[in-house]
């Protein structure tokens, strides 16, 4: 992470907020998804934040390594801060960080107006936090109060009324906004109910003050000292709910002391309604302005909780609606619909009506596995797991993870993630999942053909930990590659590859360059092979060439005689070929 304070608001300075945000919301994340109450119960604002921002520093990332690593090769400001809205745009999760991403995209219309400016002053950034919660409370269908959009509404007028004292300064104006913030946080359970009956402030203020916390020591180099949120906060939980109280210094002339804890957005996640739709539709739409206007009306007679992203084509949707499929033909009608996510939010909450079912008996032990493709969902559920697909460029999020745990409807189940990417989401939802009561044991499998050989020897009617000891042994003792073709010029530890080429990852990193998929391929598996191995696992995706099964297996039988191979389809899966060698 670069060095703190910085001077300007510059890319650098995008680039080292955008981190230190990532890195309190990933402090923060278990306090705010506890508290978050409004308006659905389903305790993930804190997750949704964090893996929004993770997607916003991805992008930044990606724009740096794309001018070098030199500070005099950094990117303009409008590359970096258009690339941290738009990464937060596409990876936007929930309502908390949907609205995040706006936050973020009214920033960047200012800081990016003029493409040329290398950096900006105490006055851009005020004018940009003003912009944010502007543009943050339109993106709302029904703005309510004592959500996140009055956090960000006081921030910005907090930095206005900072006026000269800012001379300019960013970390002047960057601590004003952090300070009327925490005000307007402590207010929020004076205004909304339902958070004054749970005893909790707003869960997606909470993370925009995190947020903010960091946009100061981004400045100055130091956390904040007007209102030590964080020292000062002290969570209590008990079995009815949780408290956050004496949440400000005395010092803090600006915030009233307030016995709560966190919630979250004007449409975020937080206490359900009695009789309130039973579904989160989420997904990124390309239409057009006039197709948007008309997008929202209808989404807004269907449901609640409608927040409506993005511009210049690109848009993400969020509602909540009892007739899910409604709200994607709407989205089919404006546009182009993806990364469709649609969410229970579960049978037998406050949010279903109707008879009561009578309860379905739990299993003792199940299984869940995020699986890359179709033809392997069907693998995995024959051997009996409950699946997440994980289409390519669409990674699963904590909510449709915690869904397939609950959906296992199991006293104790053995989660696989079956990627490294995920380790953070699968966290996340497992510890969702024991809050609930549900014991889960995360192994931390890297491939779906890690998740293969460990579903392999998994028992159900073992003691669970060593069921859980037995798969995981097998997951790790699993090697496995993948055959990929590069979308771009990079470095990679092979050496410089060009897009077109064919690579050969393996355990992660690119071992082989090459032009053939075939001979690729049978170059990856000698590497894996020399160092040993009994059983080759094969799973083909649509786009790898219809020989390259044979003529590997061949090649395993002719050159390694002890070595047994099994193929699988996996269908649309991102990756040419899986490899696994046990």
């Amino acid at each position: 992470m670069p060095q703190v304070p910085q001077t300007f608001f510059d890319a650098l300075a995008v680039r080292t907020w955008c981190g230190l945000a990532l890195r309190a919301l990933g402090r923060a994340r278990e306090e705010i998804d506890a508290i978050n109450v409004y308006p659905v119960a389903d305790g993930d604002t804190g997750t949704n934040l964090y893996l929004t921002m993770e997607s916003a520093v991805a992008a930044v990332e990606a724009v740096f390594d794309g001018h070098g690593t030199l500070t005099e090769q950094k990117p303009p400001l409008a590359d970096a801060v258009r690339a941290m809205a738009h990464g937060a745009l596409i990876g936007a999760r929930g309502n908390s960080g949907t609205i995040l991403a706006q936050l973020l995209r009214g920033m960047a219309q200012v800081l990016a107006a003029d493409g040329e400016t290398a950096h900006t002053d105490g006055e851009g950034l005020r004018l940009a936090l003003r912009r944010a919660a502007d543009s943050a409370r339109h993106a709302v269908a029904h703005p309510i109060e004592g959500t996140v959009l009055s956090v960000a509404s006081a921030a910005a007028d907090a930095a206005d009324d900072s006026g000269d004292d800012s001379e300019g300064d960013c970390g002047t104006v960057a601590r004003a906004a952090y300070v009327g913030a925490c005000a307007a946080l402590a207010a929020t359970p004076g205004q909304l109910a339902v958070l004054e009956r749970a005893g909790v402030v707003d869960a997606g203020g909470r993370g925009l003050v995190a947020v903010l916390a960091a946009l100061v020591e981004t400045f100055t180099g130091e956390g904040p000292v007007f209102t030590a949120l964080e020292t000062h906060a002290r969570v209590a939980v008990d079995v009815t709910h949780t408290r956050v109280e004496d949440v400000f210094a005395s010092h803090a002339s600006h915030a009233s002391h307030a016995s709560g804890a966190l919630d979250a957005p004007g449409a975020p996640e937080g206490t359900p309604r009695e009789g309130g739709p039973a579904f989160e539709v989420i997904y990124l739409l390309e239409a057009d302005d006039s197709a948007v206007t008309r997008l929202r009306e209808r989404l807004d007679a269907l449901g609640d909780s409608l927040v409506v992203v993005g511009g210049d084509g690109l848009w993400n949707v969020h509602v909540h609606v009892d007739d899910a499929g409604a709200a994607v033909e709407a989205g089919v009608e404006a546009g182009r619909p993806h990364r469709i996510r649609i969410t229970h939010f579960g049978l037998g909450d406050v949010h279903t009506t109707g008879a009561e079912r009578p309860p379905r008996e739990r299993a003792q032990r199940a299984v869940v596995a995020v699986v890359p493709g179709e033809g392997l969902a069907g693998l995995y559920g024959e051997a009996g797991a409950t699946t997440v697909l994980a289409r390519p460029g669409e990674p699963p999020a904590s909510g449709e993870l915690v869904a397939a745990l609950r959906r296992a409807h199991a006293r104790e189940v053995v989660l696989l993630p079956n990627d490294a990417d995920l380790r953070h989401t699968a966290a996340a939802a497992a510890e969702q999942a024991r809050a609930e009561g549900i014991r889960v044991a995360l192994i931390p499998t890297r491939s779906a053909v890690q998740g293969i050989a460990a579903l392999a020897v998994h028992e159900p009617e073992r003691r669970f930990d060593e069921d859980v000891v037995s798969m995981t042994s097998a997951a790790g003792a699993t090697r496995y590659a993948e055959v990929a073709v590069a979308e771009r010029q990079s470095w990679t530890m092979a050496g410089i590859c060009q897009a077109g080429d064919v690579l050969g990852l393996v355990d992660g990193d690119v071992a082989v360059i090459g032009a053939d998929v075939t001979a690729t391929a049978r170059a990856v598996l000698d590497r894996m092979l020399a160092a040993g191995g009994e059983l080759v696992t094969l799973v083909l995706g649509d786009e790898a060439p219809a020989s390259v099964a044979d003529i590997l297996e061949g090649h395993v039988r002719e050159s390694y005689l002890a070595v047994d191979t099994v193929v699988y389809r996996g269908g649309r899966q991102g990756a040419l070929l899986l490899i696994g060698v046990e």
